[in-house]
């Protein structure tokens, strides 16, 4: 189950935090400067999973990508395998959908809905692509191909 995910930068600004447990406000800042402090202090050579703090509690699962920490909190019997590459397909599809993602879209676009409508745009781009039409009914007698009489090998 995931708790929370957070993205913050080099210098610690949060970029983006959402909560999935009933966290009051008060409560939400502690969690994101503890994680912040527990994730910026590991080297990078160390593995991107670890304990999480006493606020949160269970596993803290990141991925550095050039200038943002994507942090996951979630519960310990999550496979941190299976986070880091969700990590990993939610830093591909924002990619894809800002063309090259960048701090400063996370910033000025998630006012704009970007994120959270990124679902439904991303489906109606899609229904509105203009593919031709696929021949139906052909016979392959239809095409004109001589295929040459094949030696059997009985």
């Amino acid at each position: 189950m995931i708790k929370a995910i957070l993205i913050f930068n080099n210098h610690g600004k949060p970029r983006l935090s959402k909560f999935y447990q009933p966290y009051s406000v008060d409560t939400q800042q502690p969690i994101i400067r503890e994680t912040l402090h527990l994730v910026s202090k590991r080297y990078e050579n160390v593995c991107n999973f670890l304990e999480g703090s006493l606020l949160i509690g269970n596993k803290l699962i990141y991925r550095h990508y050039a200038s943002l920490y994507f942090v996951f909190c979630v519960h310990s019997s999550e496979s941190e395998l299976g986070i880091l590459e969700l990590i990993q397909v939610f830093v591909e599809t924002l990619d894809k959908y800002f063309k090259n993602v960048c701090e400063l879209d996370l910033i000025f676009h998630k006012s704009e809905a970007g994120l959270v409508g990124a679902p439904a745009r991303a489906v109606s781009a899609i229904k509105n692509i203009n593919l031709p039409e696929i021949p139906r009914n052909n016979n392959i007698d239809d095409i004109g191909i001589k295929v040459p009489n094949l030696p059997s090998f009985r």
